[in-house]
């Protein structure tokens, strides 16, 4: 797990890295490997998430299924919070995924994650100092290449102690 942090680091200001924490993420997730997804953005405030389109990530109508941009809401979401908090220390699992479509996408679509320490310390640190889970709610926008407003998403996260735990992996 250091080694991926470590190459997220890099990837802040390294298309390369970015490049291999992309590569990595469609790897070691294989419901992700077909959506190709590409880190586009990353710094210690947002992450952006680009998913491409392409036919496995079409519906009927030829515009990006909702269950990826669904994916993609989840993943920008999650992969901030992974990076943030200590997944040796905290296990992080989706509890709940809402996602409001607002316009059909003939292109590729790009999530967008803000997380600041003020807000991370108000919502997650705060809260996990004094109970052992808490749940932490994330909206991410999603666009298309032109601009346009596609979905918004809200993925609710539960975030615990793995001394927490019962059923460990």
């Amino acid at each position: 797990m250091k080694k991926l942090l470590n190459i997220a680091y890099k990837a802040e200001n390294s298309s390369f890295y970015r490049w291999l924490l992309s590569l990595l993420l469609n790897r070691l997730i294989p419901f992700n490997h077909p959506h190709r997804f590409r880190i586009k953005s990353l710094s210690p405030h947002h992450l952006e998430v680009f998913l491409p389109y392409h036919k496995r990530n079409l519906n009927h109508l030829k515009g990006l299924h909702a269950c990826a941009l669904a994916t993609l809401c989840e993943i920008s979401s999650g992969l901030s919070l992974i990076l943030k908090m200590d997944p040796t220390r905290y296990r992080l699992i989706l509890k709940s995924l809402e996602m409001k479509y607002h316009y059909q996408a003939k292109s590729g679509a790009l999530a967008r994650f803000n997380i600041d320490d003020q807000w991370l310390q108000a919502n997650v640190i705060g809260p996990l100092e004094d109970q052992e889970k808490i749940e932490v709610v994330c909206p991410v926008e999603i666009h298309d290449e032109k601009g346009n407003h596609i979905a918004s998403g809200t993925a609710t996260w539960q975030l615990k102690n793995w001394k927490s735990v019962k059923t460990q992996v």
